[in-house]
């Protein structure tokens, strides 16, 4: 079997930060707690608690004391920082760049919205961690949107900030947002634009995998997407692949590839998520290129 590795695949820039920092810390012998999974990839998970990492979720992190805590790439709420400084917790910070500008932008907003009767609106998925972080950032005012059916949570009369959490599809963010254009004239307002603010927010990284898998998941015969099961990103990205080659396939671990899915097949793609570390994509390409 020909088989090909995705080069972009594999850990954007915030996760392989977040790794790299949980990893010095426990090489030098630190005990860490990691304030939820470090990454939504069960394998990586288990290879970093091997190394010492220990995750923790939010009602331990309440009960914990004089300790060290890794905040991930997702972010957290302003009030997990307060219960740190109140608990003397030592915080390892290691959310990712992008996020942490995406907090600070929904916050500036939301503090000046609240003179003018505005409403800050996040597009994005319920129970996210990124989300819980980014809606904290408004003392859980904001308005937390998912798709068309949610559409009759925002006031359309009022003015209207959106947000995306950065790992959603472009596709279904600007859909979103034409929706709500509509229904924003459907209901009388001749010129949305004046009343709605749509930020960019979606990383680049992210955004700018979805076009590429494309290509990629054509160039195949059959492609195998290595992601872990809770992973947003790996989601969205499987269903990109999906959606170009039928013969894609979703595999968290070396253990679920099917042989008869190659049968009859000359190549196969190999690619994940960017919560997917690359010595696992390389671990599924060593089984398949010896099929």
């Amino acid at each position: 079997m020909v088989a090909e590795i995705d080069k972009r695949s594999g850990f954007c820039f915030g996760v392989q930060n977040a790794v790299e920092v949980a990893e010095k810390a426990l090489l030098r012998g630190e005990k860490v707690f990691s304030l939820g999974p470090i990454v939504h990839n069960d394998k990586e998970v288990e290879r970093l608690s091997a190394l010492g990492l220990v995750s923790i979720d939010l009602e331990q992190f309440n009960k914990l004391k004089n300790c060290k805590v890794l905040i991930r790439a997702h972010g957290e709420p302003p009030e997990t920082y307060l219960t740190a400084e109140k608990n003397n917790i030592t915080i390892v910070e290691a959310t990712c760049p992008i996020v942490k500008k995406l907090q600070s932008s929904i916050k500036d907003t939301w503090l000046k919205t609240r003179e003018n009767n505005g409403q800050i609106v996040i597009f994005g998925k319920s129970g996210h961690a990124e989300v819980v972080g980014l809606l904290g950032q408004t003392e859980n005012e904001g308005i937390l949107v998912s798709g068309p059916d949610d559409l009759v949570k925002i006031d359309i009369k009022k003015p209207i900030s959106l947000f995306a959490q950065t790992t959603m599809s472009v596709s279904e963010y600007n859909n979103f947002v034409e929706l709500l254009r509509s229904e924003m004239k459907r209901k009388g307002i001749s010129d949305p634009d004046k009343l709605l603010h749509v930020h960019n927010t979606i990383c680049g990284q992210v955004s700018n995998r979805e076009p590429h898998l494309k290509t990629f998941a054509r160039k195949h015969d059959v492609v195998i997407f290595v992601s872990g099961r809770e992973s947003s990103n790996g989601k969205m990205l499987y269903s990109v692949c999906k959606s170009i080659n039928s013969d894609t396939h979703f595999v968290s671990s070396p253990d679920e590839i099917d042989r008869s899915w190659f049968t009859g097949k000359k190549s196969a793609g190999i690619c994940g998520a960017t919560s997917t570390p690359k010595w696992l994509i390389e671990k599924v390409y060593d089984i398949i290129s010896k099929i």
